[in-house]
């Protein structure tokens, strides 16, 4: 049986409900795992009022601001967690970035500023945060990022995040590899299209998930709820000998040809 008790985690990117990260987040509490969980600050404090108020059934120990591009913040909330807790089991990543110009029109078109940001907040961002962490990994700990299928192929109106999301699939091959001295997993779930705050930034979105719905296996697309089941499933000791694996969460969809 899937047992989170005991166990520390740390959710990032939680937006609002439709959050892919609200659904792990609320899998890895029912797991029996105690929470720290973080949001983006903004100037009139909504996000962090928001996300407050939508995790507090969950009683998260740790509430904290995280903003990646503010070295200073990430270093606070490692900081904070090995005064609370001393200790860190499970790392989970769903933190993406990428400008509306970014992700419409030619991909040559794309500005040297926006490729930057892009993998900065999307690529980067997950090396950067198991480093902060990794003084405080527990052995056997577990690390899990937010990945998509435009990461391989190309998917309209995706553009740079595709390079985005190839680069970070590729760093958890690399993470893993480091990690695993250490006895710390590393993976990647990439999920289905979900209707989010951060899908509806790419043009078409419904139409993507309609078509998967028509294309899948399973004949439908994925909930946060699933992506929540199958990470929760990794961070457990269920999944001890997985590691470096970018695992479908997607009813099938990427089986498919023509």
């Amino acid at each position: 049986m899937l047992n989170l008790t005991g166990k520390k985690a740390l959710v990032t990117g939680i937006a609002n409900n439709r959050s892919i990260a609200w659904g792990i987040a609320q899998q890895l509490h029912q797991g029996g795992a105690e929470l720290a969980v973080t949001y983006l600050p903004d100037e009139k404090g909504r996000f962090e009022k928001k996300v407050a108020e939508l995790v507090e059934p969950l009683k998260p120990s740790l509430f904290l601001p995280c903003d990646v591009q503010n070295d200073g913040q990430v270093k606070e909330l490692f900081e904070a967690i090995a005064q609370k807790w001393g200790k860190l089991d499970i790392l989970i990543h769903c933190l993406a970035f990428a400008s509306k110009d970014a992700l419409s029109g030619d991909f040559s078109s794309v500005s040297r500023p926006d490729f930057a940001q892009a993998l900065e907040v999307s690529t980067y961002s997950l090396v950067q945060l198991a480093a902060a962490a990794k003084p405080v990994l527990a052995e056997g700990g577990s690390i899990v990022t937010l990945t998509y299928l435009g990461g391989v192929k190309v998917i309209p109106n995706y553009n740079v995040m595709g390079v985005a999301k190839a680069g970070l699939e590729m760093s958890v091959r690399y993470l893993a590899a480091e990690f695993g001295k250490q006895n710390v997993r590393v993976n990647a779930i990439s999920a289905g299209p979900i209707r989010t705050l951060a899908s509806s930034a790419v043009g078409g979105i419904l139409d993507m998930i309609h078509h998967v719905e028509k294309v899948a296996p399973l004949g439908r697309t994925v909930t946060q709820t699933e992506v929540g089941n199958a990470t929760a499933f990794l961070c457990s000791d269920l999944a001890s000998g997985i590691t470096g694996q970018i695992l479908y969460v997607d009813a099938g969809y990427e089986i498919m040809g023509m």
